[in-house]
């Protein structure tokens, strides 16, 4: 059922959530749930056809965030160091508030799936998950795509200092530019790409993309090639979003919270990880002269996930 109200009470849930993220970056990993809540719960209120735009603008949403929170913790942090962190909390509270009284309910009634000791394991969800021919391919290709987008993250700022040797302020603003510019094209852009190319063309060519613009990164020495690579990533976005549509259209209902479930924790056991892995190679490839070196492993990853998108059989087609 398409319930538009729905959607819009979701992106304040996102943004208020990305937003109290960027004020306090270290959050307890416990509390991170919200995005398995959001992406089963847009399934549930919108038509198959229109999930890629509504993932597009949850993407916006966070991106949005994630600006103004960076922007917001440190006008409050020039105040009093602990300010950040109250606000934090008082946007936390504000998001339960809004989820438990304005939020819709996504399956009410006899909607809703019992839950069982059966459907809350979490190892037996991610088995269950990967068994699954197309599904397990598409978590696959989920899980490569997170690794390099994490190495990307954990690595990017020490390139631009070690590179360019940028400061604090330049390196925000451009990471700044980027979130608002991958906003923006999210919102408007996405939802019209994925209907004109659908969603496993979509989800492929994000990912060609996104491999163009790891590569490029690596070898980069000049500060206007960067930028431009920066466009090629804002524009492989559209693959994620069109990769998680098509996701949700092959779920059934009733298990698409525990699917989501099982990615968010493979995808929290990888982001634990890729980040120890990645500043250790970061540090080694700085030893030998190669700085772009980790992210040629971030676009074999992204090569991987579109190789796994590319050679997986769409069940919506004969």
């Amino acid at each position: 059922m398409r319930r538009p109200p729905a959607l819009s009470f979701l992106l304040v849930t996102v943004f208020l959530d990305m937003l109290g993220l960027g004020l306090v970056v270290p959050v307890v990993p416990a509390c991170a749930g919200t995005y398995t809540v959001v992406n089963a719960y847009l399934a549930d209120v919108t038509a198959p056809g229109g999930r890629a735009r509504a993932y597009g603008l949850v993407g916006a949403a966070s991106g949005l965030g994630f600006v103004a929170g960076p922007t917001v913790g440190g006008l409050l942090g020039a105040v009093d160091v602990r300010l950040p962190f109250l606000a934090a909390a008082a946007l936390s509270f504000a998001n339960v508030g809004y989820g438990w009284f304005v939020l819709p309910e996504s399956r009410p009634g006899d909607r809703r799936t019992p839950l069982t000791l059966r459907t809350a394991n979490p190892f037996g969800a991610v088995a269950a998950t990967l068994r699954r021919p197309v599904l397990g391919r598409l978590a696959s290709a989920r899980l490569c795509a997170d690794v390099a987008r994490m190495t990307h993250q954990s690595t990017w700022t020490f390139f631009l200092t070690h590179q360019f040797a940028w400061g604090t302020a330049r390196v925000g603003a451009v990471l700044a530019a980027g979130a608002l510019a991958g906003a923006v094209f999210q919102a408007g852009a996405v939802g019209p790409a994925v209907r004109r190319l659908g969603e496993k063309r979509s989800a492929v060519l994000g990912g060609l993309l996104g491999v163009g613009w790891l590569a490029g990164t690596a070898f980069v020495t000049a500060p206007w090639p960067l930028h431009l690579l920066q466009a090629v990533g804002v524009l492989a976005a559209a693959g994620g979003a069109a990769a998680q549509s098509w996701l949700s259209r092959i779920v059934p209902a009733d298990e698409r919270g525990t699917v989501q479930g099982a990615l968010t924790g493979v995808g929290a056991a990888a982001e634990t990880v890729v980040p120890v892995l990645a500043g250790t190679a970061f540090a080694w490839s700085l030893a030998h002269a190669s700085p772009g070196l980790v992210f040629v492993g971030a676009a074999v990853f992204a090569a991987g996930s579109t190789l796994l998108l590319a050679t997986t059989p769409d069940p919506r087609r004969p």
